[in-house]
């Protein structure tokens, strides 16, 4: 009888390979975190009602704000009209609107460009 070869080994190569996929694959997951921007009325009495994204400015997603009316309004749920939870603090990551368009995008070192 010929001797047997013994059972090949994965080669250390082959499992660094392996290694960076899957520590790529993680860090695009955890990079991908997006989250809602909501026009809210500033002025309104009883909290921050919800209103048409078009009365609230685009670019005041990067410039960190608006001192106007109406407001950029981050996370949190709407209720009856008005969203509770959440920040009026740019989160980092991707921001979309309600309707899921990017306004934002936001990446490793810092705030991302406008959106489209």
């Amino acid at each position: 009888m010929p001797p047997q070869e013994p059972a090949r080994r994965l080669r250390s190569r082959a499992v660094k390979v392996g290694m960076v996929s899957a520590l790529s694959v993680t860090l695009v997951a955890c990079g991908s975190k997006s989250t809602v921007a909501r026009c809210v009325d500033r002025d309104d009495a009883g909290g921050r009602k919800v209103v048409s994204d078009y009365k609230c400015d685009r670019d005041d997603i990067d410039d960190g704000g608006s001192y106007g009316q109406y407001y950029w309004y981050y996370g949190g749920s709407v209720r009856n009209g008005y969203v509770s939870g959440g920040s009026s603090s740019r989160p980092k990551g991707t921001i979309k609107s309600r309707s899921g368009t990017t306004l934002s995008r936001g990446g490793f070192g810092g705030r991302g460009g406008g959106g489209s």
